[in-house]
Parts: structure tokens; sequence; C-alpha cells
């Protein structure tokens, strides 16, 4: 097997559930690669045996790995979607956060989660991610213009609301009064957009989600669209600069852009081991229709 490994963050928890990784790789003869800087983060921590190879771009990653390992939580799942892009790479999470949603491992069954990948007692579940341009072009935005969870418009400097001009497919939906819009695919529908009042949508559901956050307007409700539909907005507000994030990475704008979402080209596998599944995880992590009543 050939292996990326990829982290953000190091903290001493975190290390011996590293260790039982690299451990567990090396022992199936794994050809591992580590993501520069976290190795960096590794050594700097605790003695690491061995000479790994790393990667530091989405570059040094092709076809020709089989998985690609994150350590962490849910947002280092996100992170990893810089590297991983179009490369076709299956992603699966070793949860060493907290909730755990994406990063389905439990930290104390990555031997086990590896023994299930070379007998192959997994499927591949694919994840449409959403695009975006801009008009005009932010540099910023040139070469990370996907997001895998959301994107979101939001005020920046000020307390009062902005409002999202919104266009369907070029028809005018409405002008939402707000703190923000989410747009949302259905792996994000368990994220900001849940806690804004959005619907949790299956992972396999051809749809986005437009999820106002604090609106004003209270008859907005969240919408659920087809997937192949092209979003676009734009923002005014008592302040011109407002803040666009992808995932986890926010730029900021004005009130003279145009923004343009629609589906990427491409897709993101995340595996799916046997004993694992979108809806045992909703009943486990989000405790779907929990009543304590019932106990």
């Amino acid at each position: 097997m050939k292996i990326a490994i990829y982290g953000h963050y190091f903290n001493q928890e975190a290390q011996q559930y590293v260790e039982d990784l690299l451990n567990a790789l090396n022992k199936k003869n794994a050809t591992i690669y580590i993501e520069e800087r976290f190795l960096r983060l590794m050594k700097s921590s605790f003695k690491v045996d061995g000479n790994y190879k790393t990667f530091d771009n989405y570059n040094d990653l092709n076809n020709s790995f089989d998985f690609m390992f994150t350590i962490g939580g849910d947002g280092t799942i996100l992170r990893s979607i810089t590297y991983l892009r179009d490369s076709n790479i299956p992603v699966i999470g070793v949860n060493v956060g907290r909730l755990g949603f994406l990063a389905t491992v439990n930290k104390e069954h990555i031997s086990e989660a590896i023994d299930n990948l070379q007998n192959k007692n997994y499927t591949i579940k694919e994840r449409t991610l959403l695009s975006i341009n801009t008009e005009p072009k932010i540099d910023a935005l040139e070469d990370f213009n996907f997001a895998l969870n959301e994107i979101t418009l939001s005020r920046k400097n000020t307390a009062s609301m902005i409002t999202v001009e919104t266009y369907l497919d070029d028809e005018y939906l409405t002008s939402y009064w707000a703190d923000g819009l989410i747009a949302s695919t259905p792996t994000g529908s368990t994220g900001y957009s849940l806690s804004c009042g959005g619907p949790v949508i299956s992972p396999q559901a051809k749809s986005f989600v437009l999820t106002p956050v604090a609106p004003h307007n209270l008859n907005a409700r969240p919408l659920i669209i087809p997937d192949n539909t092209e979003i676009k907005m734009r923002v005014s507000g008592r302040e011109n600069e407002f803040f666009l994030s992808l995932d986890s990475r926010i730029v900021t704008i004005n009130n003279q852009t145009t923004i343009h979402i629609k589906k990427a080209s491409f897709t993101i596998k995340m595996i799916e081991l046997e004993n694992h599944s979108f809806i045992k995880t909703l009943r486990k992590k989000l405790l779907w229709g929990e009543d304590t009543r019932n106990k």
C-alpha cells in the first residue's frame, strides 16, 4: 500500500495514535508519505523512527497512492482537500478530535481499520463539492476555489445585517437580510448550516441547500435546490467589506463583487468501512431521534 498522511495540528494527545498508525502501516510494509509540515510538528514533539518521504502540495500526490489518512477531526479532512483535489485518492480520517462526523475511525481502532482497508472491506462514497468564481477575480481564490462543506457570505466589521441578493440559474430568488448566507453541500449540511436551522441531507443526495444566518426576514427559510443549479450572489451593507469563507479558508470581498457558485467538476472519495455508515453516524454522533424519556 502507498499511503499519504496529513494532519493540521499536533499535540501530546495525538502522539500515541500517530505512533499506532505508523506502526500498523509499517507492519503491512506500506510506503508512507507524510505532509512535510505535519512531519516537522511530529519531530518537534517526539522521536520519529524511520525516514519518511514527504509531500507539501497537491502536485506531489497522484493516483499511485492508495489512501490518505488524516489525523485530527472533521476540520482536518476539510483542509486535506486542498491536497487531494481531483487526484481520486480516497481519504479516511482518524478522529482525535471531538465530534468526528467525517473522521469516523476511532483512535482505538486504527489497526482494525488498516486491516479492513487491506482486505478491501470498505466502500467508496463520492462527496460533491462547490466551486466558486468571482467578478472581479480574487487572487486568493485562483488556486483554491472549492469547498467540501459550504461557501458562506457574512458580515465583517459591523454589527449590522447585510443584504445578499441571490439568483438561481439567473432567475432572481430574493434578497436575504441577515448576518450571512450559507450555500452548503450534503456533506456540509451537518455543519454550519445545521447550526443555523438547515436540514440534514443524505451525502449522496444530488442537492445543495441555501441557509440564511440569523435572517431578519421571518419567512426566509432554508431552501433545498438541485445540485446542477448555478447560484449568483451580490452582497451589500453599511460597510464596504465582507467575509467570504470556503470551509475554513476566509477571504475579504467588497460590495462590487459578484459571486458565482456551482457544483465542482470533481468529487472527493471518502472511505466508508463496513461497520460504519452515514445513518449510524447520524444516530450516534447527533443522537438522532434520541428521547431521554425512553431510557
